[in-house]
């Protein structure tokens, strides 16, 4: 920590983070080469004495304490509104950093010379095994994990640890307040790679993550794999909104019907399989919904990020792959297991 102008701000949103936050913002001290940093964290509300730790444990860290839960997009906006560095990270309270992780951001934000969201690789904090370098995009958006260390130039970077200039973050408007949380990370490179940033996934270094810590599921284990509801919904629903903000027309529409067909027998024969109306009732019904309440909002920030696109389709074409991911797992795991 330094009382000088930072070079980095570290933003991390912690709810309920009791288990988990010493190790993370440990972490970020321990970082080697007399890096200016400074550290906000974002308590959204928590009810589990997170702020008064926070506050005696960490007093150089910048605490905002919400009145309320906002959610990850919010708390992330938040902080860096508030934000000094000429570099953002954005930190999950339940990641922590390797020793070397901003030292090896650093070098290559350098090496660019140009503005660009970078990625760490991703270790399960359980296992230690690789997750993954950033993904790839199937062509319905659900990300491909990148296990390949010679491909830098990914879709997207995971949010649990994402690093951007704070001059970029301005320019593409930050998070929508209004997706809450997951797949905030999708949007915001989606719309990188639009205006011609790149997205980049190092191959070295790193992070570890409890995966699945915050809203539940989101692993495979050897029962196969396993998911929540609220997961699922919130997935699904910003899925497709990124779908319909960012992808180029004229092929927007054809995929976006093609989208929402799929989405529709998916619910059915999920429904109707397990037996369970709540699969319908509670991800696959509110995302329909969502989409046809946010469909003025939409319109005017889809038209916002296409007239702001500087680069062909081609751009975020390279990212995708065309088999779908979803057959994939399935094939592989079975049904996932929702609860």
């Amino acid at each position: 920590m330094t009382e000088s102008r930072p070079l980095v701000s570290v933003c991390v949103a912690n709810y309920n983070g009791m288990t988990v936050i010493d190790d993370c913002l440990q972490s970020v001290l321990a970082q080697v080469g007399d890096i200016a940093l400074e550290i906000i964290v974002h308590d959204d509300a928590s009810t589990d004495g997170s702020v008064t730790h926070i506050r005696a444990r960490y007093p150089a860290a910048r605490l905002i304490e919400s009145t309320s839960n906002v959610g990850f997009c919010v708390a992330n906006n938040r902080m860096t509104a508030q934000a000094k560095g000429e570099y953002l990270l954005l930190l999950n309270n339940d990641a922590a950093l390797f020793p070397d992780s901003l030292q090896t951001l650093l070098a290559e934000a350098s090496r660019l010379g140009r503005p660009a969201i970078l990625g760490l690789p991703q270790y399960d904090a359980t296992s230690g095994e690789l997750v993954d370098m950033g993904s790839f995009f199937d062509p319905f958006l659900n990300p491909i994990p990148n296990l390949d260390p010679s491909l830098n130039d990914v879709g997207m970077v995971i949010g649990a640890c994402l690093w951007i200039p704070r001059s970029l973050w301005q320019e593409l408007g930050g998070f929508p307040d209004w997706f809450g949380s997951i797949a905030e990370d999708m949007y915001l490179c989606c719309r990188a790679r639009l205006a011609g940033h790149p997205v980049r996934a190092l191959a070295s270094s790193g992070y570890r993550h409890c995966q699945g810590k915050s809203f539940g599921g989101n692993r495979v284990s050897n029962k196969g794999l396993a998911t929540t509801f609220r997961r699922r919904a919130l997935s699904e629903r910003n899925k497709t909104f990124v779908m319909a903000l960012t992808y180029p027309a004229p092929w927007m529409w054809p995929m976006l019907a093609l989208h929402l067909t799929l989405l529709f027998v998916e619910g059915c024969l999920l429904t109707i399989v397990n037996m369970d109306r709540r699969f319908w009732r509670e991800i696959y019904a509110p995302c329909f919904q969502a989409l046809w309440h946010r469909r003025m909002l939409l319109g005017r920030l889809r038209r916002e990020i296409q007239e702001s696109r500087r680069v062909g389709a081609a751009a975020l074409v390279s990212a995708f792959r065309l088999t779908p991911y979803k057959l994939l797992m399935l094939s592989r795991h079975g049904l996932p297991r929702v609860r």
